[in-house]
């Protein structure tokens, strides 16, 4: 059996389509002079003043801000906006998402938590369009005495690190939500944790980084382009040669993968597998669920995160399958029996998608966020399961290394130094 987190990844299929996002790659600041753009296969033209190589929501929010403190910024990927986007469930969850041993990170979450209203009103100011965020809350429950336990044990540690969630019985889980099934042995109410829709979410990040100027490369990146041991740009498939001053590989799970990056420099980044179902609850059946509902069922984590739109995200496995996208029938029946356990009434819902899609873990589940120690290049990467959760903090801690050369404190203890091999001055 499978165990699952809500996390996001980089490449996602369905049962009818396919998308795939390539990786990227930034750097420090460079007082040399705009270096132009060299073409094999391509079109001529100017460089940039920073080059993001992968336009998931990480890729494009690394973009968007950069654009706002006036760098001239482009993006290479021929399908922006999609990967992990597509597949994930959106859930900004710093509080129920803590694990042991994660404490560090937690900082870091929280403060992009904090940033998200403000973040979000900038997005829609700029573009005009609704991503789908939602103040509503989640309730985390247990529907057995284990996992009960196992909840307390996360409560426990909830309150150690100072956070707002407070224990329920299962009758007043209940009453939040009438729907839950009548064995819910308890649970936790956490107001702070809320909910974004990643693909409207992308899709706005698309249009504002478009509004602000940056330039689209609709092409696989193949190479890293490096000169006198210096990130210079990119190589795309077609042999175009694009410069810039700064790279930044922002390529989610596919961030080890680009070539041309010496290899005591390639992001330690693995794929996790994740399926998600999605359903849409008819306007007989709403409301349905008023909040995010995660739970435990048999050692086994699901969560379902209602949309105001009537959509239902189910979801998620969590599987080392390596590059396998696959979806399943496994992986579909245990995300549905488990969530027919916690709320009965899903299974009268249409099932109206199901996907997959690959998490960017890093070994400490932790991003790395910085510059790498190739000069010109810089890393925005390996966010795994809070890859939507960090896009506010990510964007600026990014736009600030670019824009100044230094690196806000809130980053200092992730950036990619952290794993330089032994030897590796970090």
């Amino acid at each position: 059996m499978s165990s699952r987190n809500g996390t996001s990844g980089t490449t996602s299929t369905s049962s009818t389509s396919s998308t795939t996002s390539t990786g990227s790659t930034t750097s420090t600041r460079s007082t040399r002079s705009t270096r132009s753009t060299r073409s094999t296969g391509g079109t001529s033209g100017t460089g940039s003043d920073v080059l993001v190589i992968g336009g998931g929501i990480i890729g494009l929010v690394t973009a968007w801000r950069a654009a706002q403190r006036g760098l001239r910024t482009a993006v290479v990927d021929p399908a922006p906006g999609g990967g992990a986007a597509q597949v994930a469930a959106g859930m900004l969850a710093a509080v129920t998402e803590l694990h042991y041993g994660e404490e560090t990170l937690l900082g870091l979450n929280l403060a992009s938590a904090e940033r998200y209203p403000g973040f979000v009103a900038d997005l829609e100011e700029a573009t005009g369009r609704d991503v789908g965020y939602r103040a509503c809350g989640t309730l985390a429950v247990a529907l057995d005495a284990d996992d009960r336990a196992h909840l307390r044990e996360l409560h426990a540690l909830q309150r150690r690190c100072g956070l707002e969630a407070e224990w329920l019985s299962g009758r007043e889980c209940r009453r939040l939500e009438p729907l839950l099934a009548p064995g819910v042995r308890g649970g936790l109410r956490v107001d702070g944790d809320h909910q974004v829709d990643p693909r409207r979410l992308a899709a706005a990040l698309v249009a504002a980084c478009g509004r602000a100027g940056v330039v689209f490369h609709r092409a696989w990146a193949e190479r890293l382009w490096v000169v006198r041991d210096r990130a210079a740009g990119v190589v795309l498939t077609d042999g175009t040669e694009l410069s810039a001053d700064q790279v930044v590989l922002a390529g989610g799970s596919h961030s080890g993968r680009l070539g041309g990056v010496p290899a005591d420099v390639l992001p330690p980044v693995r794929p996790v597998k994740g399926q998600v179902v999605r359903l849409t609850v008819p306007d007989a059946y709403a409301p349905f669920l008023s909040r995010t509902v995660r739970a435990v069922v048999r050692g086994s984590h699901v969560y379902l995160v209602p949309r105001e739109n009537g959509e239902l995200v189910v979801g998620a496995t969590s599987e080392e399958l390596g590059w396998d996208t696959t979806v399943t029938a496994g992986g579909v029946y245990e995300l549905l029996r488990d969530a027919h356990e916690l709320v009965p009434g899903i299974t009268e819902l249409p099932l109206t998608e199901t996907r997959a899609g690959l998490r960017p873990g890093s070994p400490d589940n932790a991003p790395l966020l910085g510059p790498s120690a190739l000069p010109g290049l810089a890393l925005a990467t390996g966010h795994y399961r809070n890859g939507v959760l960090l896009t506010p903090v990510t964007g600026d801690v990014m736009a600030a290394l670019l824009a100044t050369g230094e690196l806000p404190d809130i980053a200092h203890a992730f950036t990619p130094a952290r794993f330089a091999p032994a030897g590796v001055p970090a």
